[in-house]
């Protein structure tokens, strides 16, 4: 679905990028196409209201309280333990520094 001129983002990448948008996270180019399109389509301009609204309360009930030190250590090592169980690693040291690689087991 293209509400658009044919140079602006669709509904579907626009409402697919609206995240990046509310966080300024994509780049001059994206951001100008995202808005313009918000601009001419009223569908979208709602559902980014929507998302808007989810992000303010998300930052109001969520961003006073910390996890525990130890609770993040846990995360770390079990994201990275399910990391290197799922890749095949290789580390190599040279003149120019240690380079490492990192494949995804077949």
């Amino acid at each position: 679905m293209n509400c658009g001129e044919p140079d602006e983002a669709s509904c579907q990448d626009a409402l697919a990028e609206v995240w990046l948008f509310l966080d300024n996270e994509c780049d001059q180019e994206r951001r100008e196409a995202v808005q313009r399109h918000l601009d001419g389509c009223g569908t979208c301009l709602e559902h980014f209201g929507i998302e808007e609204h989810l992000k303010a309360l998300l930052q109001r009930k969520c961003s006073g309280e910390h996890a525990p030190t130890e609770l993040k250590d846990r995360l770390r090592s079990s994201i990275r333990e399910a990391v290197l169980s799922k890749a095949e690693i290789t580390v190599e040291h040279g003149p120019e520094g240690t380079s490492v690689e990192v494949r995804t087991k077949k």
